[in-house]
């Protein structure tokens, strides 16, 4: 499976993010490009450990199972996924260059990425192999929704 842990991915990833532009329409949800943009870099620096975020209460109930079900084969992301609350960007508009430019150096810092375990706010423990496959297919979800 894809991992963002792979060189040529993390390349393949930034081009994409590149490839966006303010004009870009999303094919399916409710965000707008900036929207897509920002939220994503909120995840990357959960993922990178940057920032935490308290465990859901759903999450104790259903995490395990979901993770499961993300990490059994190559399969993308569903459209509408739901979103934490956490990641819900409400601003509207932004400098969609500037965010593109955070997207691509925080996906760049995955060359550096030692945890070798990692708590997510709905999926629980998981571990890097694991991280690397769900950061790629998040990732590509949302590159996917903007069509780049």
């Amino acid at each position: 499976m894809n991992s963002i842990f792979d060189p040529q991915t993390r390349t393949e990833i930034i081009s994409r993010i590149n490839s966006l532009s303010a004009n870009s329409q999303a094919q399916w949800g409710k965000m707008n490009v900036y929207q897509m943009l920002k939220h994503c870099t909120l995840c990357e620096e959960m993922y990178l450990g940057k920032t935490q975020h308290k465990r859901a209460f759903m999450g104790y109930i259903f995490g395990r199972i979901g993770l499961k079900n993300l990490m059994k084969d190559e399969k993308p992301i569903g459209r509408n996924a739901p979103t934490g609350q956490a990641f819900k960007v409400q601003e509207r508009s932004g400098d969609v260059e500037a965010e593109k430019a955070t997207w691509a150096s925080l996906i760049a810092e995955y060359s550096n990425y030692n945890k070798e375990d990692f708590m997510h706010w709905f999926f629980g423990p998981m571990t890097k192999e694991q991280v690397g496959i769900f950061v790629y297919k998040h990732s590509d979800h949302h590159l996917r929704q903007f069509g780049a």
